[in-house]
C-alpha cells in the first residue's frame, strides 16, 4: 500500500530496480586514494539513480549548451552593432543586426524553458528514487541496527538530506554545467579578440581558484556538522511529541523547551559559521575577478586609442569578460552546495552502505507444505547487540507441538518477549538452533518464516490510516467482508461502526482516535485475518477491562484450534486453560507444567499467581 500507487506490481518492480542500484552502486566502488576523489566521491552516489534518465539528461544538457551559447552570442554580438550597425549607412543593415540580436535571445529563451524544465524535474525523480530506496533498504534490515541508531536521525537524512541532494541535481548542478561551458566558450572568444588582455585575466586564475580550493574544505566539513546538528533537532523533536502525553503529565515542558533551544541554538551556531565562511569566500572571488576587470579595462581604453582594437570589440571583450567572471562566481558559489550535497550523500551513502547482520542463506531451504506448525528452541543462549554482557536466554529449550497452546510466564526482563523475536528471526542467537517445522530459521527466507505466523505486539501498533488498512495489514488481499469477520470475533464491530465513516474512518496518528482498549481489539483482529498456522501473543490483552479481555479471550480460544500458540502472560488467568506454561526466570526455564500442578509445586509460580489472586476479584499484572 505504501508504495504500489500505480497498476499492480508496478510499485515492487520499481522499488527491486531501487535496490539492484543500491546492491552495486558507483558511489560504493573502491577509488584511489587521491583528496579530490576523495571529495566527489560521495556525489557518485547520485550516478546509479540518474542513469536510468538518459533521455531526459541528454535533453537538458542539450538545451544546457544552447542556452550557454545563446548567451555569448548576444555579448558578441552588441559588439558587431557597435561596430557596423550604428555606423552603417542604411535603415536594412541596422534591421538585419537587431533582428539577428532578437532571434539569438529568442533561441536563448526557448532553450532556458527546456533546460530549467527538464533539470528541475529529474531533480525531483531522482530524488524520489532516493528516498524510496533508501527506506526501502532500512526496513529490510533488522531491528539490531535500530536499537543502535535514533529513528528520528534516520528519518532527518530521508528528509534533510535528500532535500540537499534536490537542489544539486534539480539546480546547483545545471548552474554548474551551464557557468562551466560559458567560462569555456567566453575565454575562447576573449582569445580570438585580444590575446594581450586575456592573458591579463589569466594572471588572477590561480589567484582564485586557490582560495576557492582552500576555503571549500572547510565548507564541506562545516556542512557535514550543520546536518548532523539539524538531524539531531529533527530527533529531538520527534521524541518529545511521540510522548506529548508523558512530558505534560509530568510537567516536562520547560526541560523540554530548554533541550530543543539547546540543540537548536547548536545547529544555528554551526549553520551560522559555514555560512560566514561561505560568504568569505564569495567576497574573496569577487574581489579578485572585478579587480581582474577593471585592469582589462584599463588596458583596453589605451588599445582603443592606439588603434589596437575597435570601440565594438572592446565592448564585446568587457561583457564576455563580465560573463566569465560571472560564471567563475558561480561556480565558487555552487562549489559550496557540492560540498554540501558532498555530506549528505555521504550520510545517505552511509545508510546504504549498512547490511543486516541476519544472513540468508541463497537459495533459502524452503519449509514444509502444509505446515506442521512445530517450533523448537534447542540451548538457545542470546544477549542483544546492545547488551553485549547481559544474557536474555541462557540455555533456553522447549518443544512445541503442532496445535499445542504454551503460556511463557515470569518477571520483567525474564527472557519472554525474546523467545518470540528469536522466532520471527529478528535476532539470531549466539548459540543453539531455533527450529519451525524442522527447519533451522537461519536457512529460511524471513519473508517466508513470517508469513506462517500472526503476531499480537506487546506494544500495540495502529497505523496512521483507516481501520480497513489496519486490519488487512495481516492480509491486504482480504475483503471488506472478511475485515468485518475478523472485526466481530475481536470484538470490534460496535465501536467500529459507531465511528463517523465506519470501517472507513481514518484513526490519525497511531490511532490517537482510539482508547488503548480499542487499539489492542483492533491488533487481535488483524491477527484473526492473517490466519496464520502458529499464533503469537505477546500480551494480547494488558489494556482490556475484564469484560473485553473475556470477550477478546473467547475469540483468540477459537482462533487457537488446531493453532500452535505460543502466549505471553500478563494475567495468569488468562493462561490457566494452556497445555503448558513454562516459568522464565532470568532467560532461564524454572518450572513447566499446568497451572493446577504449578500452584502445588510452589515456587516462582506461585508467588506470582498468590500476588494476583490474593485478593478475589483483583487482577494484578504480574510483570
Amino acid at each position: 500500500m505504501l508504495y504500489e500507487r500505480g497498476p499492480p506490481g508496478q510499485g515492487s518492480k520499481k522499488i527491486g530496480d531501487l535496490l539492484t542500484k543500491m546492491s552495486h552502486p558507483d558511489s560504493l566502488e573502491e577509488a584511489p586514494p587521491r583528496a579530490g576523489a576523495k571529495k566527489l566521491k560521495a556525489l557518485r552516489l547520485l550516478l546509479g539513480f540518474v542513469r536510468p534518465y538518459k533521455l531526459m539528461m541528454a535533453g537538458a544538457l542539450t538545451a544546457l549548451v544552447i542556452a550557454a551559447g545563446a548567451t555569448l552570442a548576444i555579448f558578441k554580438s552588441f559588439g558587431l552593432i557597435i561596430d557596423h550597425g550604428f555606423a552603417a549607412e542604411n535603415v536594412a543593415t541596422i534591421d538585419r543586426y537587431f533582428l539577428g540580436l532578437l532571434a539569438v535571445v529568442a533561441v536563448l529563451a526557448v532553450s532556458t524553458y527546456f533546460r530549467f524544465k527538464l533539470v528541475t524535474i529529474l531533480g525531483e525523480r531522482v530524488v524520489a528514487d532516493i528516498r524510496t530506496a533508501v527506506h526501502s533498504h532500512l526496513i529490510g534490515l533488522n531491528p539490531s541496527f535500530f536499537e543502535e541508531n535514533r529513528p528520528g536521525e534516520i528519518a532527518s537524512r530521508l528528509t534533510a538530506d535528500t532535500t540537499l541532494i534536490q537542489a544539486v541535481v534539480g539546480s546547483s548542478a545545471s548552474i554548474a554545467l551551464r557557468n562551466l561551458l560559458m567560462f569555456l566558450g567566453g575565454v575562447v572568444l576573449l582569445l580570438l579578440i585580444s590575446p594581450k588582455l586575456l592573458g591579463l585575466i589569466a594572471l588572477v586564475v590561480p589567484v582564485v581558484v586557490g582560495p576557492l580550493v582552500i576555503i571549500g574544505r572547510r565548507v564541506r566539513k562545516l556542512s557535514r556538522h550543520s546536518q548532523d546538528r539539524i538531524a539531531e533537532v529533527g530527533a529531538m523533536a520527534n521524541q518529545a511529541l511521540d510522548a506529548i502525553q508523558t512530558v505534560q503529565a509530568f510537567t516536562r515542558e520547560h526541560e523540554e523547551r530548554s533541550r530543543f533551544f539547546d540543540a537548536v541554538e547548536a545547529a544555528f551556531d554551526t549553520a551560522r559559521q559555514r555560512i560566514s565562511v561561505r560568504a568569505g569566500m564569495t567576497a574573496v572571488v569577487i574581489l579578485l575577478v572585478f579587480g581582474a576587470i577593471d585592469l582589462v579595462l584599463w588596458q583596453g581604453a589605451k588599445d582603443v586609442i592606439a588603434g589596437v582594437m575597435t570601440g565594438g570589440e572592446l565592448a564585446s571583450f568587457v561583457g564576455l569578460s563580465i560573463i566569465v567572471s560571472g560564471a567563475v562566481g558561480a561556480l565558487s558559489e555552487v562549489y559550496g552546495d557540492l560540498q554540501r550535497a558532498a555530506g549528505a550523500s555521504e550520510r545517505l551513502a552511509e545508510l546504504l552502505a549498512v547490511r543486516s547482520t541476519l544472513v540468508v542463506k541463497d537459495p533459502p531451504t524452503p519449509l514444509p507444505s502444509p505446515s506442521r506448525g512445530e517450533v523448537v528452541f534447542q540451548g538457545v543462549s542470546f544477549n542483544y547487540p546492545s547488551r553485549p554482557d547481559d544474557r536474555a536466554l541462557k540455555d533456553f529449550s522447549l518443544a512445541i507441538r503442532r496445535g499445542e497452546t504454551v503460556a511463557l510466564v515470569g518477571p520483567s526482563g525474564a527472557g519472554k518477549s525474546t523467545v518470540l523475536q528469536l522466532l520471527l528471526r529478528f535476532f539470531d542467537p549466539q548459540e543453539g538452533l531455533v527450529l519451525v517445522d524442522g527447519v533451522d530459521v537461519r536457512d529460511v527466507d524471513p519473508k517466508a518464516l513470517r508469513e506462517r505466523m500472526s503476531v499480537v505486539p506487546q506494544e500495540t501498533v495502529i497505523f496512521a490510516d483507516t481501520v480497513a488498512e489496519n486490519v488487512r495489514y495481516g492480509r491486504p488481499g482480504a475483503s471488506e467482508d472478511e475485515a468485518w469477520a475478523a472485526l466481530r470475533a475481536a470484538q470490534c464491530e460496535d465501536f467500529v461502526r459507531a465511528l463517523p465513516q465506519g470501517i472507513d474512518s481514518f484513526l490519525g496518528e497511531k490511532g490517537v482516535r482510539l482508547s488503548g482498549g480499542q487499539r489492542q481489539r483492533l491488533a487481535v483482529a488483524r491477527a484473526i485475518l492473517r490466519d496464520a498456522p502458529i499464533l503469537l501473543l505477546d500480551e494480547a490483552t494488558s489494556a482490556l477491562d475484564s469484560e473485553a479481555e473475556r470477550k477478546v479471550q473467547t475469540a483468540l480460544e477459537a482462533l487457537m484450534q488446531n493453532r500452535t500458540t505460543l502466549v505471553i502472560a500478563h494475567r495468569l488467568s488468562t493462561v490457566r486453560q494452556a497445555d503448558r506454561i513454562v516459568v522464565l526466570d532470568e532467560g532461564r526455564i524454572v518450572a513447566t507444567g499446568r497451572h493446577d500442578k504449578l500452584i502445588v509445586e510452589g515456587g516462582l509460580y506461585a508467588k506470582l499467581a498468590n500476588l494476583q489472586f490474593q485478593d478475589p476479584g483483583t487482577q494484578t499484572a504480574a510483570e
